[in-house]
């Protein structure tokens, strides 16, 4: 069932649509503009009903901050008001609502307009999670790690919880595609996409290819030691899949892995954390390849093999 978040300090009008809404829509009622902005940030909904006249933060100032908010900004946002003039309708579609609908409201309008707005934003939703799969892997692209990498930072900042990020990258894969070609290069980048995936599943973990024969993950929670431990043995089920390599490079097809765990502060930037796991990618090629080299919260560096 959709939700649906209704933000509005007047109990009379919440009950009202909710009783309108409730029996296809999973609600949930904020009477406050805070505690509204708080339930959006921390659920997934398809709309927001929103009153603009509110004690304390109003609509529209609420509207701003959700629009500023990675997590809310693509949240579709109904205006409910008594304000019926020209100049308020403006403002509130000018800041980013979809819709607005002044007070009192006909029952069959208001579901005819969310049904419209759910519809149109679960279509979206769906070109854009076409727009940002790797259509080879099935994976998230390079886009949705972008998009997520910097909603997670701000997220492990705020909860002071440790944030890894992790580098793949196929050995030798150029040597492979000379000797068997691109048709069974892809099969390989396939292969290796599914397997990493079937084992960073968690709700806390993000894998997706940044290019080529590159993958990246960001894994939240873990401390430095066991993300570490944890990757060895991803490595170690590449290799397990046993696919025939050039043997003048190696026996089989493996993967070489390089990252960092920190609890990051205000103030810290994520591209500088994203260029250590670079170099630890860098340095676990120069040490032979096939191995894992980690660089903990102190940026000490862990070494497999």
């Amino acid at each position: 069932m959709e939700k649906i978040l209704i933000i509005d300090d007047s109990p009379l009008l919440t009950a009202q649509l909710n009783d309108i809404l409730s029996d296809e829509y999973d609600i949930t009622i904020a009477q406050t503009a805070e505690d509204g902005f708080r339930y959006a940030c921390a659920e997934d909904y398809s709309l927001i009903l929103l009153d603009v006249v509110m004690p304390g933060m109003d609509g529209f100032t609420l509207l701003k901050k959700l629009q500023e908010e990675i997590i809310t900004q693509s949240v579709p946002v109904i205006l409910i008001s008594s304000l019926s003039d020209i100049e308020h309708e403006q403002r509130g579609l000018t800041l980013g609502a979809v819709d607005y609908i002044t007070k009192p409201f006909s029952p069959l309008i208001v579901k005819a307009r969310v049904n419209t707005h759910v519809k149109l934003y679960n279509y979206r939703k769906q070109i854009e999670h076409q727009s940002m799969t790797d259509q080879l892997t099935g994976i998230p692209n390079r886009r949705q790690y972008d998009h997520y990498s910097v909603m997670k930072w701000k997220e492990a900042i705020r909860l002071q919880i440790p944030f890894s990020i992790c580098m793949f990258d196929i050995d030798r894969f150029k040597v492979f595609n000379d000797t068997f070609g691109h048709p069974a290069g892809d099969k390989v980048i396939a292969s290796v996409a599914k397997t990493v995936s079937s084992y960073l599943k968690r709700d806390t973990d993000f894998f997706a290819r940044y290019g080529g024969e590159e993958f990246v993950a960001i894994l939240l929670k873990d401390d430095s030691h066991k993300t570490f431990e944890y990757l060895t043995r991803i490595r170690q089920a590449i290799e397990d899949l046993h696919i025939p390599h050039n043997p003048s490079v190696s026996e089989w097809v493996t993967i070489s892995i390089g990252g960092v765990t920190i609890v990051p502060q205000a103030g810290d930037s994520y591209d500088f954390y994203l260029k250590i796991a670079d170099a630890m990618l860098y340095d676990a090629k120069k040490y032979g390849r096939n191995r894992v080299v980690w660089a903990d919260e102190k940026i000490k560096q862990m070494r497999e093999k």
